[in-house]
């Protein structure tokens, strides 16, 4: 075989491969251009959800204690003890006790400012210096809402939690 033949067997053999390729990859490629477009997935699944924070901000600190709490109340067999266990981590204690004041005096939880669970919640930062306050909004089943402000100290415990 002389050096013209075989360079005539790899070009075929590379123009095959790439026509292959292509055969492949544009089908592929058109699915994942309808699913962007349509936001749907060629196997069904629902799209990743990604959420992230840091053990030192105070946003997302409330977030996971809003996010425990809840889960914790919406179990009726075991909830009353991990609420109160939560409450001892992420509360100042001196506020502990000013929560039970306002718990028999409202006869609701002070926590949630409601004497029931809410379906959803939402976290963010309200601006203020140093993050030391955060905006909680909860949604209950009918679609209202109750906004929170929550105050943190600087050892990232909550000292104050006020409707706002």
């Amino acid at each position: 075989m002389n050096s013209i033949t075989t360079a005539r067997k790899h070009g075929r053999r590379t123009a095959l491969i790439a026509g292959l390729v292509a055969a492949v990859a544009l089908p592929l490629g058109l699915t994942a251009t309808a699913q962007a477009t349509t936001g749907g997935t060629a196997t069904g699944a629902a799209a990743q959800r990604t959420v992230s924070g840091t053990a030192s901000d105070n946003v997302t600190l409330v977030a996971d204690f809003y996010g425990a709490y809840i889960d914790a109340h919406s179990d009726p067999d075991h909830g009353g003890k991990l609420s109160t266990e939560l409450r001892k981590f992420y509360v100042q204690s001196g506020y502990l006790r000013t929560l039970a004041t306002w718990e028999d005096r409202n006869h609701a939880d002070g926590v949630l400012r409601a004497q029931n669970v809410p379906g959803k919640w939402t976290v963010k930062d309200t601006g203020a210096a140093g993050h030391t306050k955060v905006g909680v909004t909860l949604t209950w089943g009918g679609g209202q809402t109750t906004r929170l402000v929550v105050s943190l100290d600087r050892n990232h415990r909550i000292i104050r939690i006020a409707g706002n």
